[in-house]
């Protein structure tokens, strides 16, 4: 899909990045670093692979946004159609005035009104129709007056392209854009209703978001053909809101410089950005475009290492040696294996005792355990390795030494573990996604923790089917 080439060829130093990998202190799965249109470094931690799609979260937000400019250039949407004139069988009787004020403008640049996320109180209201629930939450500003991050206004951007284009957002993408840029593989999450998410849920290759990125840094073309107006592509990547510190991006630097349609502004270009570190950075004053998936705590961090130790690196080339080094280091990444012996021949079989659910102050309940209380956890020692069900629905194989793979309920699990004196340690990778689930087998009983919650339920058996159906849960 992009053309490769070497670091020095491409006037970045081998050594820079180097420096990079030695400066990220957060968890990595994927890097893909391209300069002037050749990809100079890439590597994925394994299990991670090449092959894999990687769940993007609200990196998802920047495609619904081409999506949104791609209708406006076709003459069916405007940036000033207002949600209640498109979608009037989503309106609530009750709409305020400041509700039907609201426009695509200020969906894209989420200054709908909102002070906060919508989105929970939105479903809420109303849980089989988002769009409305977003017109029923009350609007304390006017529409304009400030931006709030609020992924409630991408699903109601998501819904007025699909009505207005007759097409369903992936459909739409798919043809509009993958397709002409040989992107055949966008698997995209759905709410309970079968409507893609739009604000999250889809999944592609560390490859893909990198030519996406590039289709940007080259403002709309790919090879010979415009795939997205030139006007677009500069109007959505410019600042169109101040920001303010938010719970995104933990108030960091990178998200304090502006929003624009569905972008970040940076201290250096802009970007998309998905929770845990799912990151397509565009560098257009350097012809660089730099694209992560992870399981990132602290995303600030992460820009950081980038721009003290990759920028200087530019416009300098080492030698030869020095980029085959590189290389050598990037095809041998990898997170740490679960450390012990496989003790061949042992097995357990004991009941999880899951973290008892606790209360929110609204009344509801909240339960982080990937699997419930008491399901039945076996162990069985099989060809140098184990077979492990989860209760009735889930059966994994689990490497050790080596990672094994299963697809019980349709998205692949990648699983290796060992015995630690009397305990059994495994991790168990959903691995097109940033998540894992860490197995403790102690005695009679186990546990299980996620790495980092998922945004959407916590329940394991559903994060293993394709594709994920839920209500958006997203704190």
């Amino acid at each position: 899909m992009l053309p490769r080439s070497t670091p020095a060829a491409s006037g970045v130093s081998s050594r820079a990045i180097g420096a990079l990998l030695d400066a990220l202190t957060v968890e990595c799965h994927s890097l893909m670093i391209v300069r002037r249109g050749r990809v100079v470094a890439e590597g994925w931690w394994a299990p991670y692979s090449s092959s894999r799609p990687h769940l993007l979260y609200s990196l998802t937000k920047s495609f619904t946004s081409i999506a949104v400019g791609l209708a406006i250039a076709d003459g069916r949407l405007t940036l000033d159609d207002k949600v209640v004139d498109v979608l009037p069988g989503h309106v609530p009787p009750d709409a305020s005035e400041r509700a039907r004020q609201v426009t695509v403008h200020h969906l894209l640049s989420m200054t709908s009104g909102h002070r906060t996320d919508s989105l929970p109180e939105a479903w809420q209201l109303e849980p089989d129709d988002l769009t409305k629930g977003f017109l029923r939450v009350p609007f304390p500003d006017a529409p304009g007056a400030r931006h709030a991050y609020d992924n409630a206004t991408t699903y109601v951007l998501a819904r007025m392209v699909e009505r207005v284009t007759g097409r369903g957002l992936p459909e739409f993408l798919d043809e509009r854009l993958f397709a002409p840029m040989g992107i055949d593989h966008a698997e995209w999450d759905r709410v309970a209703g079968g409507a893609a998410f739009g604000f999250h849920g889809l999944h592609l290759t560390t490859e893909a978001v990198a030519a996406f990125g590039e289709l940007l840094r080259c403002e709309g073309r790919w090879g010979d053909r415009q795939l997205v107006p030139q006007d677009w592509v500069r109007r959505a990547t410019r600042k169109q809101a101040e920001t303010l510190p938010a719970e995104v991006g933990g108030g960091g630097a990178e998200f304090l410089q502006g929003y624009g349609y569905q972008f970040w502004m940076s201290r250096h270009g802009y970007f998309g950005n998905g929770a845990n570190g799912q990151q397509c950075i565009v560098v257009p004053d350097h012809d660089l475009v730099i694209v992560l998936t992870g399981a990132m705590t602290d995303e600030q961090s992460m820009f950081d290492a980038i721009w003290d130790c990759l920028l200087p690196g530019l416009n300098h080339s080492d030698s030869p040696e020095d980029d085959e080094i590189l290389a050598a280091r990037l095809r041998r990444l990898s997170l740490p294996p679960v450390p012990g012996t496989a003790d061949p021949g042992r097995s357990a079989r004991v009941r999880l005792n899951a973290p008892q659910p606790h209360s929110h102050a609204d009344g509801g309940s909240a339960d982080s355990s990937p699997l419930p209380d008491g399901t039945q956890v076996s162990l069985t020692s099989v060809n140098c390795g184990w077979r492990l069900q989860l209760g009735s629905a889930i059966s994994l194989e689990v490497g050790y030494g080596e990672w094994r793979e299963s697809s019980p309920l349709g998205r692949p699990v990648v699983a290796a573990g060992a015995w630690q004196g009397d305990t059994f340690v495994a991790d168990l990778y959903v691995i097109t996604s940033p998540h894992r689930v860490r197995l403790v087998v102690d005695g009679d009983t186990a546990t299980t923790t996620w790495n980092t919650e998922p945004l959407t339920r916590p329940d394991l058996e559903l994060h293993l089917r394709s594709p994920l159906m839920t209500r958006p849960d997203v704190a």
